[in-house]
């Protein structure tokens, strides 16, 4: 066992490395390297020091080596990927870390933007997507479950392996008193269904999405809407799918159509039938996980991509037995 109490300096070689993209804005990377493993961390030329207990020390190299490394290669990571980076240490040692040239990614040509997935989790999902016809993905609020499924929806449209994308959301939070609300019925619903809408503006332009929802190549739309049709040659994402009642759940999934794909997504802390025991989700993964072509998806607090805080909260709720987290 390391002694933690020698203390050591470590350099590693960066030559190659975008020093900015390894550094971050205002050294933000080094900041959190040192606040992660309690260490002086220190940029010197083409060499990054290391010092502080040879514990510590031998927990960091692996990550940072990562850094340099996806700094040579013009491959873009946040500050907050780098607790991920850790994280995959502790749990795995070395091998936590996926190499970039085995990672999954997406690439969006119309925002020249690259989607890549931040955890163990995320990569299961996305490898899932890509390899089966239905998928249910369960997790908390941040492990982007819905934003990954809207990246692979994109991305098989703009490949043409499907004609059009189609995301659905039950409308529980309205109810059936959606009087109070002005305009028409699609009015009344759209707040419900921002979060697909923004998820699609920040993967295609502004003005591809305008298109897509003219012609209908994209359709957002609440869940009732899909009762009695037959969805071809489509991407399907039903979001929140814990407000989903069991006889919503079951007309959704037989719309499913040839040459379609399936992604239910949703997180069972935030049900918010008036019976939670109604929640569609907590039947489907039961009933459905067995049947070849369809994958049930866990993620958790390790997949958390937002803020890195919502990862305290989401445990300190859990902690508290409440369980729920916006």
């Amino acid at each position: 066992m390391a002694d933690t109490e020698t203390m050591v300096e470590h350099r590693l070689d960066t030559e190659g490395a975008d020093p900015l993209m390894l550094a971050g804005v205002n050294d933000r990377n080094m900041h959190e390297l040192g606040r992660l493993f309690s260490l002086r961390v220190v940029m010197r030329g083409n060499q990054l020091v290391l010092k502080g207990p040879l514990d510590c020390v031998e927990r960091a190299v692996p990550v940072v080596q990562h850094m340099i490394e996806l700094a040579r290669l013009r491959a873009p990571f946040d500050t907050p990927d780098i607790a991920r980076f850790a994280d995959g240490v502790d749990a795995m040692g070395a091998d936590g870390i996926v190499h970039p040239d085995d990672e999954v990614r997406i690439a969006l040509p119309g925002s020249r933007r690259v989607i890549v997935p931040k955890s163990d989790g995320q990569r299961t999902y996305i490898g899932a997507i890509q390899s089966n016809d239905v998928v249910i993905g369960i997790g908390p609020a941040g492990t982007g479950k819905t934003y990954l499924a809207v990246a692979a929806a994109v991305d098989s449209l703009y490949k043409k392996r499907v004609k059009r994308i189609i995301l659905a959301r039950p409308a529980v939070e309205a109810g059936e008193n959606l009087g109070f609300l002005p305009g028409d019925l699609q009015e009344k619903v759209d707040p419900y269904l921002r979060p697909l809408y923004d998820a699609l503006e920040d993967m295609m332009p502004h003005e591809r999405v305008s298109r897509a929802l003219e012609d209908s190549t994209i359709e957002i739309a609440p869940l009732a809407y899909m009762r009695g049709r037959t969805l071809s040659d489509a991407f399907v994402i039903l979001d929140e799918a814990q407000n989903a009642t069991r006889a919503q759940m079951k007309m959704f999934l037989t719309r499913l159509g040839l040459n379609s794909r399936v992604v239910i997504t949703g997180d069972k802390t935030q049900i918010d039938l008036p019976n939670k025991t109604d929640s569609g989700l907590l039947e489907v993964e039961e009933i459905l996980g067995a049947i070849d072509g369809i994958e049930v998806v866990y993620l958790d607090g390790k997949d958390v991509i937002r803020h890195r805080l919502v990862k305290d909260i989401i445990k300190a709720y859990e902690r508290g037995g409440d369980g729920a987290a916006e």
